[in-house]
C-alpha cells in the first residue's frame, strides 16, 4: 500500500537524491563559484543510482523484502557518496584554491541514510505484523 509511512520516507530520499543536488551546491570554490555534483561523473552516477533505487523501492510496495534490499543498497550507495565527499573535503581542506567553503549539498547523503533507516524500520514493523497475523490463522 502506498499510504504507509515508509513511502513518505522513501519519497523524501527521492527528493534528496534526485532534486536537491541540482539546487544546493556541494561546496564553493575559492574564486566564489559554486561546485555542483554535475561536474564529476562519479557523483552523477551515484546520485542517479540512489534516485533510481528510491523510486524502485517506492514502486515495489507489495514486496517488502525486495523493498528492504533496495533500501540497503541505497544506504551503501549513499555511504560511498558520503565517503567521496569527505575524502574530497579532507584531501583539499582549508583555504586551498580547490575548496574554500563546504555547502549544504554535502549533507544530503547523511539525511538520505537516516530516512532509509527509518523506512527499513517501518518495513520491518510491517513484516512482523504480517507474520503475527499469519500465526493466528
Amino acid at each position: 500500500m502506498l499510504q504507509r509511512i515508509q513511502t513518505i520516507y522513501l519519497t523524501i530520499v527521492f527528493v534528496l537524491a534526485g532534486i536537491l543536488p541540482f539546487v544546493f551546491p556541494l561546496w564553493k570554490l575559492a574564486d566564489g563559484k559554486e561546485f555542483y555534483f554535475m561536474s564529476i561523473m562519479a557523483y552523477q552516477i551515484l546520485f542517479g543510482l540512489s534516485t533510481t533505487l528510491a523510486l524502485l523501492s517506492i514502486l515495489s510496495f507489495k514486496k517488502r523484502q525486495q523493498q528492504f534490499v533496495f533500501n540497503r543498497l541505497n544506504m551503501i550507495l549513499n555511504l560511498i557518496l558520503l565517503g567521496l565527499f569527505v575524502y574530497r573535503s579532507l584531501n583539499v581542506s582549508g583555504e586551498t584554491p580547490a575548496v574554500s567553503e563546504k555547502g549544504i549539498g554535502m549533507f544530503l547523503p547523511i539525511i538520505s541514510i537516516v530516512m532509509l533507516v527509518l523506512a527499513n524500520k517501518a518495513i520491518k514493523k510491517d513484516e512482523d505484523l504480517v507474520k503475527s497475523v499469519d500465526r493466528l490463522r
